[in-house]
């Protein structure tokens, strides 16, 4: 008899994008430019998240004023537990617009 799947947002890579989202210096989570950055699931996939045996790679969209350096940081402690001994990848997709991050925050030009 064959294992029911895991419910929606039981996964590994599930788990990696959520820390990921917490760290300040991030503001999003990327599929990429054509969207195949992910972690494809059963009817669903997990942008921005790779996971292998060796390797966990995430892609990310870092936040205006944010340095490369503090964002790496940043997500190497945050996810210390999930890497298990594996390397961490990041790949930068993007910088939010500093117009967009002001109005977000209630700031104005």
């Amino acid at each position: 008899m064959a294992s029911a799947p895991p419910p929606p947002g039981d996964s590994e890579a599930d788990a990696i994008a959520a820390v990921v989202l917490a760290c300040p210096a991030v503001a999003a989570v990327s599929g990429g430019p054509h969207g195949t950055a992910a972690t494809y699931l059963p009817g669903r996939s997990v942008p921005g998240v790779r996971c292998d045996t060796d390797l966990v790679e995430v892609h990310v969209v870092l936040r205006y004023g944010s340095s490369v350096g503090d964002a790496v940081s940043q997500l190497r402690g945050a996810l210390v537990r999930q890497l298990a001994g594996r390397r961490l990848d990041v790949v930068f997709e993007d910088v939010t617009d500093p117009v967009e991050d002001a109005a977000s925050e209630g700031g104005s030009c």
